[in-house]
């Protein structure tokens, strides 16, 4: 009786915790609504699964308990006992499988208007690149990652010239405006992950996988790395910052473009005029004099 009585308060306590639990009134960052509803159809099936099989134990421990004189039957074998759990068991694997189909399919569809932004990963940092002012993204190759070029952008393509590199740094989204998440790693696999947006995708070493999202809401958003990626993945954090239109146009602003970032840069000496450096030197004489004193 006690046996039965705990399994019964297991589903007792498990259906009150799944209706009482916080989640359900979570904030949601994006336009993702399907996939909390996937989630609620799946939480539902397995759900009413967990809670018969636990039902169905606590009836047996209590209907099929020692008793005195009592003897149990031997029955190696129950034809329509097991057609009948194998047609249930595949039509709750279908009814599982179904919606991620639809959800998969809105998942990878992209809108017309949505804008390009890449991400790529690296150990343990993330780092973004935006589309300049002709709003397309230059190609880019693992293959010319360097320490001038760390997200490998083909300096020969003129539609990465003017993109907007920002590396080991927060990103910034204007609210109200989907956009494309195009996923790379440049070293070994990683996992992009944004709670708040109900989204996440692996990044493949030698391969480009997206996704969209429109962020319905200003804020600030934590990127998690959800696939062991080497000692340092726990400490792979990163941010992205929804922005009002004002706001984004103010940060993109202040951002460095390919061009800028690939410019030779100009030595000091080049660059100073020949009272400059005589000054220069002065200076450094006298504070060479102090130290010796």
């Amino acid at each position: 009786m006690a046996v039965a009585l705990v399994l019964v308060l297991i589903v007792v306590g498990s259906v009150l915790f799944h209706l009482l639990s916080p989640w359900w009134w979570t904030p949601i960052a994006s336009n993702w609504g399907y996939i909390d509803n996937t989630i609620i159809i799946t939480f539902w099936i397995t759900g009413v699964v967990f809670s018969a099989v636990v039902l169905f134990m606590a009836y047996c421990v209590f209907r099929f308990r020692h008793r005195e004189g009592s003897r149990a039957a031997y029955e190696p074998e129950n034809k329509r006992l097991e057609s009948s759990l194998t047609i249930i068991t595949a039509v709750g694997v279908t009814a599982l499988l179904v919606p991620g189909l639809f959800v998969w399919s809105r998942f990878v569809n992209v809108p017309s208007d949505a804008t390009d932004v890449e991400v790529v990963g690296q150990q343990w940092q993330w780092s973004f690149r935006l589309p300049g002012k002709d709003g397309k993204l230059g190609i880019s190759d693992t293959r010319d990652v360097s320490a001038e070029n760390p997200l490998g952008v083909i300096a020969s393509d003129p539609n990465g010239q003017d993109d907007v590199v920002v590396e080991a740094a927060d990103l910034h989204l204007p609210v109200g405006k989907p956009v494309k998440m195009r996923l790379r790693s440049i070293d070994v696999l990683h996992d992009f992950y944004v709670p708040e947006f109900r989204a996440k995708m692996d990044m493949i070493p030698g391969s480009v996988t997206y996704f969209w999202f429109t962020p319905t809401r200003t804020g600030t958003f934590q990127v998690l790395c959800a696939e062991l990626c080497g000692q340092g993945h726990p400490l792979m954090h990163g941010v992205v910052m929804v922005d009002t239109q004002q706001d984004y146009l103010a940060w993109l602003g202040q951002q460095q473009t390919f061009a800028q970032l690939s410019a030779p840069q100009q030595t000091g000496s080049a660059d100073q005029a020949p009272g400059t450096m005589a000054s220069g030197l002065k200076t450094a004489a006298r504070l060479e004099t102090v130290g010796s004193r």
